[in-house]
């Protein structure tokens, strides 16, 4: 089970966060199994793995998926986009 899921009305987006000290970050397996669970959701889904700061970060850096965003609590103002195309939104 996710941490938290947080709809967003404005935007009509789900969000759904995994603390890093919980599960893990959202990899490319979680991702996949998120989209599939989610995959009937009307609302555009945004993934976003929160860690409690950017050294915990670094060490997982290489194992983020794609198409997701990172939170660190360190730095609470500032998300990271590992999205390319855009920044916050759903993929």
């Amino acid at each position: 089970m996710l941490d938290v899921i947080v709809f967003y009305p404005e935007k009509e987006w789900l969000i759904l966060i995994e603390s890093m000290t919980s599960h893990g970050s959202v990899d490319a397996k979680r991702h996949m199994e998120l989209a599939k669970i989610f995959s009937a959701v009307e609302p555009g889904i945004v993934y976003v793995t929160a860690f409690p700061d950017r050294g915990l970060m670094a060490k997982y850096l290489n194992a983020i998926s794609w198409e997701t965003e990172v939170w660190v609590a360190d730095a609470p103002d500032h998300l990271i986009h590992f999205n390319g195309d855009r920044f916050l939104g759903p993929h």
